[in-house]
């Protein structure tokens, strides 16, 4: 099993690369990430090696490759996917761990410039984020660390995750890549090229979270949350 791994927020993230390769899971990972984890003593292997070809343009492509998305996309019950990526010398990779670069608290700073906002929208990571989500029947995605410690659980019992938490985590890693997407529309369409900001955005999205179930709807037949 391989297991990629490319986080900003590095919150517990070297206790469950360490848990991983406990557990025989080859590691891949990309810059901070993978010299956190090389200083820790753990065998890992740089995104750039894996790929053959180096990150570039100040780390705006690192991940952008067939050999990453390839790996995740390849849906191992197509015979036809598998000798396409054996052909191509692709291997998968089954688990993703991604949190994305820090836009709202960027943009939250008192100060916040255009420019600093622009270098901390990320496209390599929700694009991994997306094919693995995409593809959950065959890659876990982890997009937040408070699913560490479940997804240890689960792979220590079993030696792999469930449909229903591979399905549950790529729920979670769509809303992810929703809300991420939302707050860059919601920013920029209340900025303009100059940096000042307008009264009234162009656009705003809503996005609401559902708290709980409640015990019935308007009639006891419906069924309603809050």
């Amino acid at each position: 099993m391989n297991a990629l791994i490319s986080v900003s927020d590095k919150t517990g993230i070297l206790e469950f690369a360490q848990a991983l390769h406990a557990l025989g899971i080859k590691l891949l990972s990309t810059g901070g990430t993978a010299k956190l984890l090389a200083d820790a003593g753990l065998p890992v292997t740089e995104v750039a090696d894996h790929t053959g070809f180096p990150e570039m343009l100040d780390g705006r492509v690192k991940t952008l490759h067939p050999k990453i998305h390839g790996g995740l996309l390849a849906r191992r019950d197509f015979p036809e996917h598998m000798a396409a990526i054996k052909e191509h010398g692709i291997a998968t990779i089954d688990l993703l761990v991604v949190n994305l670069y820090p836009f709202e608290a960027t943009v939250a700073k008192p100060g916040c410039t255009l420019e600093d906002a622009i270098e901390n929208i990320d496209i390599g990571g929700p694009a991994m984020v997306r094919s693995a989500a995409k593809n959950w029947k065959d890659v876990g995605v982890l997009t937040d660390a408070s699913q560490y410690e479940g997804v240890l659980a689960e792979l220590k019992a079993g030696g792999k995750l469930t449909d229903k938490t591979k399905f549950a985590l790529s729920v979670a890693a769509f809303n992810r890549i929703s809300q991420y997407d939302g707050a860059i529309s919601d920013y920029l369409s209340g900025i303009q090229a100059d940096g000042s900001h307008g009264m009234c955005p162009g656009q705003s999205n809503g996005r609401f979270i559902k708290v709980q179930d409640l015990r019935y709807g308007e009639n006891s037949h419906q069924q309603a949350a809050l």
